[in-house]
């Protein structure tokens, strides 16, 4: 069997693909997979480095700010769609599978359009604009939340939620020694900050706010929060986009031996497995991990996301007491403090533990796999 998969721009379409294929090559060893994304995005370095061949389309985004500049997006968008059936034509799949983005718009409709049936996978509580075009083309749509009817056919819906990345459950806990100097008689706590592989830019201020990056006032109204996080186990995966900003804020603070400062983190399984507490963007594969984990977690929504799609993936743990949700606009003041506070609750933790285990969804990939390997078939 040959599978054409498509989308990426970000983590969060490309994790799911790669998980999708790598699904697919269990159940099928034999299978032919070709991967289809936008040039210069994420997705052309990400995908070769998972073992996958990945062929790249000049399509972009629309600007909804300018309207006027639209006509070389769209004259872009029937290159790619050329391009799509050309590669149609001579690699011959089963089957597309789409999991949004720019390219997977391309590839779907072309693929489509040449009788190929599409899988979609729409990782988001509100879907993206890509699905919404497909769904009609769509045989099948693999969702990860609940009233996805409002946006998809009930008919095409399959509840699987997300792919995440091979091998996350398999972390190890080690066992915690204190931080230097450090003589603390009530347990260690640990607490994982991610901001993404970009970053998250009001998660680090928040950040080098309780540290003391800020200044005067600001700062002395942190000094007890600085005080609480000395007592607390702190890995801060900043992004690169902002590692020599933080780096910098974290040396000015003395460099706290209880805190690591690193732009990236390879060792994730291990990073969630010593985790206590998360705190996280809203992300669609973020959430994913931390209910197949069940890790307490702390969600900031970004604000800088398409039908503020973030804040409904969080809401629909929230309204679960599944997770504890900070805005934005109010992280910069209230995100440490609260974190610190609930880091040492342990009831409380104990309960968000519990509840958003019930939202997990396991093995979605090999599910999703499954489907698309229905549609081989049939």
């Amino acid at each position: 069997m040959r599978y054409l998969i498509s989308g990426g721009g970000t983590g969060g379409h490309i994790f799911p693909a790669v998980s999708i294929a790598n699904a697919l090559k269990e159940l099928d060893p034999e299978a032919e997979i070709l991967f289809v994304g936008a040039l210069g995005r994420m997705e052309m370095e990400r995908v070769p480095q998972a073992g996958y061949k990945i062929v790249g389309l000049p399509v972009r985004g629309f600007n909804r700010s300018q309207p006027w500049k639209n006509v070389s997006v769209l004259i872009d968008l029937a290159k790619s769609i050329r391009q799509v059936k050309r590669i149609i034509r001579e690699f011959r799949p089963d089957v597309g599978v789409g999991v949004g983005g720019y390219a997977s718009g391309a590839a779907m409709w072309a693929a489509a359009q040449m009788g190929i049936p599409i899988l979609l996978q729409e990782q988001n509580g509100f879907a993206g604009v890509t699905n919404k075009i497909l769904k009609d083309k769509a045989s099948k749509i693999c969702v990860a939340y609940e009233g996805m009817e409002r946006f998809f056919p009930a008919d095409k819906i399959i509840l699987t939620g997300n792919p995440v990345r091979q091998n996350l459950e398999k972390g190890k806990k080690p066992t915690p020694a204190l931080p230097k100097g450090k003589e603390i008689n009530k347990p260690i706590r640990n607490l994982l900050i991610l901001g993404g592989s970009l970053g998250a830019r009001t998660i680090n201020e928040a950040v080098m706010a309780a540290i003391g990056d800020q200044k005067s006032e600001v700062r002395d109204q942190k000094s007890e929060v600085r005080n609480q996080l000395s007592e607390v186990r702190v890995v801060w995966q900043t992004g690169k986009v902002y590692f020599e900003r933080c780096k910098a804020a974290w040396e000015a603070a003395g460099c706290p031996a209880n805190i690591e400062c690193l732009d990236f983190l390879t060792d994730m399984p291990d990073r969630y497995a010593q985790a206590d507490l998360v705190i996280s963007r809203a992300g669609a594969s973020s959430i994913s991990e931390i209910c197949l984990l069940g890790k307490p977690a702390i969600l900031v929504p970004s604000p800088n996301v398409a039908e503020d799609h973030q804040t409904h993936n969080a809401m629909a743990l929230v309204n679960k007491d599944a997770a504890v949700l900070v805005k934005d606009c109010e992280a910069v003041e209230k995100l440490i403090p609260t974190a610190l506070e609930l880091i040492q609750d342990d009831a409380r933790l104990e309960r968000l533990h519990t509840n958003v285990l019930k939202l997990a969804q396991r093995d979605s990939a090999k599910r999703i796999a499954e489907e698309v390997m229905k549609l081989a078939t049939r």
